[in-house]
């Protein structure tokens, strides 16, 4: 379960902003250390669901390494976390592979031509392949990398009986917000498609969206299942690469009321923040957040309101919710668990104001890590 909230004095902070706090932070990342410890295997960070680089020091009491899928990503790695990369990308680029091999550990091809093609460059690489099961139980297909005709991995029936000497791993990716009975199911498939080669390799990477911070997660089970598999395996290290779960239930977006407008019965309440500038996963996914103060409730329930973000997108919207009091303008209005995917998915559309990054230390201090301005969204044209 997560901790306490850390209480702080919001009075003199921006708004918007998002609000990453400290304790609950290290709760997870202990967390992860000891499942890590407990397993015998190998955690890292996936930078695709968190890169907030300030609170790197935090994470590097717990972890050793990250995944990236581009240079920029790799860099960050390498020049602000202080390790190279566990690299994969759907397809590396002639201009910059150079770079992103310098910055990397480990890199991963998505097909074997990628591999043919780049294979020469990497040298003092590990080289590995993503490999496709065909099995996924994700229900979203935006987000199934499994799906029919899916554009990554490499099918079993495309490698060769004997893999190339210099890759050194596989990696697969077939989860999100999943449970350990999930990646059972998974491993299951995977070792009936691909056991003929892992004797030939020296790693294997279990991808991400393994949610094992969130209340309820069978962590006994996930252990049991690890350990069994090295078992099986034992020359084999293995490597898992969450990224929300990092970051799980860790902070909050704060908004504020600027106008609350009614049409033919439909009360909507406009906050300084967007949903699809701000929280994109909302619409995309979708899912519908937690408010603090506020429970969903149906369109017609007494007192139900919209919560319409600040953008000229039509469809910038959620709802339904009723909350504790009925909301004026100048009501701070609370988003939970807004740290991961959001923070990194953000953008600019319509140049509306970014909210303020902060960090909420263990004893209520608040670091503001960063704020935006006019500049931040004009330089991005520059």
């Amino acid at each position: 379960m997560n901790p306490s909230r850390t209480p702080v004095d919001n009075s003199s902070l921006p708004s918007p902003r998002y609000m990453l706090e400290e304790k609950r932070l290290r709760a997870n990342l202990s967390l992860i250390r000891r499942l890590a410890e407990q397993a015998g295997v190998e955690f890292i960070l996936a930078f695709k669901a968190f890169a907030l680089w300030r609170t790197f020091p935090i994470f590097r009491e717990y972890i050793r390494h990250t995944t990236a899928s581009s240079l920029y990503e790799a860099r960050l790695a390498a020049e602000e976390f202080g390790t190279k990369a566990h690299t994969y990308s759907p397809a590396y680029e002639d201009e910059t592979f150079d770079q992103v091999a310098a910055c990397s550990s480990h890199l991963t091809f998505n097909s074997l031509t990628q591999y043919e093609r780049f294979r020469l460059r990497a040298a003092g690489v590990s080289l590995g392949l993503r490999v496709n099961p065909e099995y996924s139980e994700i229900e979203t297909e935006l987000y199934n990398p499994c799906a029919p005709g899916s554009r990554f991995g490499v099918l079993a029936e495309q490698l060769p009986a004997r893999l190339p000497d210099d890759i050194r791993g596989l990696h697969f990716h077939c989860h999100c917000e999943s449970d350990s009975y999930a990646l059972e199911r998974t491993l299951s498939r995977f070792e009936e498609r691909f056991a003929p080669w892992l004797g030939q390799v020296e790693w294997v990477n279990f991808g991400g969206g393994h949610l094992v911070t969130r209340e309820g997660y069978d962590t006994e089970h996930l252990v049991g299942l690890l350990r069994a598999f090295r078992a099986r395996y034992p020359h084999l290290r293995v490597v898992l690469e969450p990224g929300s779960a990092f970051a799980w239930q860790t902070g909050t977006l704060s908004s504020r009321v600027v106008d609350i407008v009614e049409n033919r019965g439909v009360r909507t309440a406009i906050l300084n923040v967007s949903f699809t500038c701000h929280m994109p996963d909302c619409l995309e996914m979708p899912y519908t957040p937690r408010v603090l103060g506020a429970e969903i409730c149906a369109p017609d329930a007494p007192g139900a309101v919209r919560l319409g973000g600040n953008s000229c997108l039509s469809g910038d919207f959620m709802g339904w919710w009723r909350f504790e009091r009925p909301l004026s303008v100048g009501d701070e209005v609370v988003f939970d668990d807004m740290i991961h995917y959001t923070t990194v998915k953000t953008h600019m559309f319509n140049g509306i104001h970014h909210p303020a990054l902060c960090l909420a230390r263990t004893d209520g201090r608040v670091e503001v890590l960063r704020r935006f301005d006019y500049e931040d969204y004009r330089d991005r044209m520059d």
